[in-house]
């Protein structure tokens, strides 16, 4: 395998970025895996929170909005982005399935996080402001717990980013800082024309695999054996 497949990239549009994520199929936000991109190496530096249509931090949330990507810590509590494409895929392969009640009921989701879940798929798009209060967390010491449940939502893949949404004061004026809002993964693909498949978790772990080996490094694929395997 090419150890430098990825190497020598550089992108400054979202078009460009999207073009690409729809070529590698899961790219990370900030480095995560051995020889492999994130959208942090192949943007420039200097773009990063410019406040600019070339800003890659506001890109996260478009890809999302727009139905290109979607966007959450699925893997390593870290923050990735997956094809539409490949999305079903990867949901297959590492999601718990579809009913979550069951899945607290046999004690592989925690109480908060079951909790959390109703709320979002009650109110899709829910920010997190507005989610704490309806979980009566808004206080400091709830802060942990809170955090917590919602990566675990996302790395059981019941839950994705859908966007951010900014603070307003009475006036409607822009006040404060956004705050990221959540929906459910089916909800997601639901609204984006994304259908999902019935293989198995194993079937969807090796298409996934077989994928990747056209993409990546050994050590990157490595990583994404130990990932899927889980």
């Amino acid at each position: 395998m090419n150890e430098n497949i990825h190497t020598e990239v550089m992108i400054h549009h979202y078009e460009e970025a999207v073009e690409y994520i729809e070529k590698v199929g899961i790219l990370p936000l900030a480095s995560l895996i051995p020889d492999y991109p994130s959208l942090e190496s192949i943007t420039p530096k200097d773009s990063w929170h410019s406040a600019t249509e070339d800003d890659p931090w506001s890109w996260r949330t478009r890809f999302p909005l727009e139905g290109k990507a979607a966007y959450g810590k699925f893997f390593k509590k870290k923050a990735i982005l997956v094809s539409s494409e490949w999305f079903p895929w990867v949901y297959n392969c590492l999601s718990m399935g579809t009913d979550a009640e069951k899945c607290y009921r046999d004690g592989l989701l925690s109480r908060t996080a079951w909790q959390l879940y109703q709320l979002i798929d009650i109110e899709q798009g829910i920010d997190t402001r507005m989610l704490r209060e309806r979980a009566l967390m808004k206080a400091k010491e709830d802060k942990k717990a809170f955090d917590q449940a919602i990566v675990e939502l996302q790395e059981s893949l019941f839950i994705v980013i859908s966007g951010v949404k900014a603070k307003v004061n009475e006036m409607g004026e822009v006040n404060g800082w956004s705050s990221t809002s959540y929906e459910t993964a089916e909800n997601w693909m639901r609204q984006n024309g994304i259908k999902k498949n019935n293989r198995t978790k194993e079937e969807a772990r090796e298409e996934l695999l077989t994928r990747l080996r056209e993409r990546s490094s050994d050590k990157a694929l490595m990583f994404f054996k130990k990932t899927f395997n889980s």
